[in-house]
């Protein structure tokens, strides 16, 4: 069978599999292997099996992920996020929809120290959710805000979603981290805006709270948020001054959270051996689709279809512009039905060298491409962070509140991808001035 038809058929093959349910490193795997043995012979097959899975796995840069995720699943283990909710509530309660400013702030500090958009929803879920309906909150809008603010985790570094996109590119880990900052932070203040307008015009979204809370309770509760805040300056000055590259920031903050847990604990046993399970778990998971992924991208080029749809799209969107677009269409569409790590992996390889060939910004893209993994993640009907937060709810929503809630926020992040796409020195701006480690 020609190379190139083996390619294809193998793409099809690929998507029959995932749409059966077989797992996604399965399929890729198994897809790039049988693939790569029919198209080039087993000598190469071989070849790439002794090699490849142990190159990926041993990729220095790739360290920064399992620190990254441990970082996140300590601080949440140690109670910093709960801190974090409670003081940000305690100070925005008596605003009108303030629970909601609670949560968008909340999820973005947390997002800055935990990587996971999955992370992030779940846990804030737990804590959030119950004190929202406390209040008369609506239950709907409540858990809107919470999958979507989860999202955050995605964009606002450490992330590792930009970690992912840039061992499979081989763009910089540094520079992508940063280049989150601004966009991520412009996601929070489009998020505060359109919550504050959303209940100015219907107040019953959220009920006026008369519970005081005083001035030395507040000042008292954000003595509690400090780790949160050098654990961030932490992994963002090094990142961004030099003084150590990522994979050194993702362990410094990852020993920062072990320390802050064990201070507040005061003990080790209990907490420890589950977060390291779930650190590892988590870690372990993520490799297997990327060596999956890097089987399935290295067939398609040894098959030539990557040349082939190079040339395909190239012809259709013959601009940055109009390839930002379509590429936004496409995600906006497969986030309906897969999971956002496996939809990067799968499609990297076929849209990654059009970017080179249109001499798109790899930063550029690489942020837009992260924005729409935040839109992906809140999109019925296969949005990870929706089921998350009904996982978290279980019996007090339905998916039909929680698809009602979330479609205002899926509106305000549209209006962040515009303003990406429309001003790339949004996200490239920050990397130019930073000084690499």
């Amino acid at each position: 069978m020609d190379p190139v038809t083996v390619g294809y058929v193998s793409v099809v093959a690929l998507f029959i599999l995932l749409a059966i349910g077989v797992p996604v490193a399965v399929a890729m795997g198994s897809i790039g292997i049988v693939g790569m043995y029919l198209a080039v012979g087993d000598l190469f097959t071989i070849g790439q099996l002794r090699s490849l899975p142990f190159a990926t796995v041993n990729e220095y840069s790739l360290a920064v992920l399992p620190m990254f995720v441990l970082m996140g699943v300590l601080a949440e283990a140690s109670g910093i996020t709960t801190e974090l909710f409670r003081t940000a509530d305690m100070w925005l309660r008596r605003f009108r929809g303030g629970l909601y400013q609670a949560v968008i702030i909340g999820s973005a500090a947390f997002a800055a120290i935990s990587g996971s958009t999955t992370v992030n929803a779940v846990v804030f879920t737990r804590i959030a959710f119950p004190q929202m309906v406390k209040f008369g909150y609506s239950r709907s809008l409540s858990i809107g805000s919470i999958a979507g603010a989860g999202s955050f985790a995605a964009m606002i570094p450490p992330s590792i979603t930009m970690v992912i996109y840039a061992i499979m590119t081989e763009q910089s880990v540094g520079q992508l981290l940063i280049a989150g900052v601004i966009p991520g932070i412009l996601t929070a203040v489009v998020y505060l805006l359109g919550v504050y307008l959303l209940v100015r015009a219907k107040p019953g979204l959220a009920p006026e709270i008369t519970e005081t809370v005083s001035w030395p309770e507040r000042w008292r509760a954000l003595g509690h948020v400090w780790p949160i805040f050098i654990l961030m300056m932490l992994v963002f000055g090094g990142i961004y001054s030099g003084i150590f590259p990522p994979s050194a920031a993702g362990a410094a903050g990852a020993f920062g959270a072990f320390v802050f847990a064990i201070i507040r604990m005061k003990r080790l046993s209990g907490w420890l051996v589950p977060a390291l399970q779930d650190a590892a778990f988590i870690s372990c998971i993520i490799f297997l689709i990327l060596i999956g992924g890097l089987l399935l991208s290295r067939m398609l080029v040894v098959t030539g279809v990557i040349d082939e749809l190079v040339l395909a799209i190239t012809a259709v969107a013959d601009t940055p512009i109009k390839f930002m677009i379509l590429a936004s269409i496409l995600y906006i569409l497969l986030g309906c039905f897969l999971d956002t790590t496996s939809m990067m992996v799968v499609t990297l390889p076929f849209l990654f060298p059009v970017v080179v060939a249109l001499e798109i910004d790899p930063i550029w893209f690489g942020i837009v491409l992260v924005k729409l993994i935040e839109i992906s993640v809140i999109t019925p009907p296969v949005g990870i962070n929706l089921f998350a937060v009904m996982g978290a709810v279980g019996s007090q929503a339905s998916f039909g509140d929680v698809y009602k809630g979330v479609f205002p926020f899926i509106l305000f992040d549209l209006v962040v991808l515009v303003f990406l796409i429309m001003f790339p020195e949004l996200a490239t701006w920050l990397p130019k001035t930073m000084i690499e480690g």
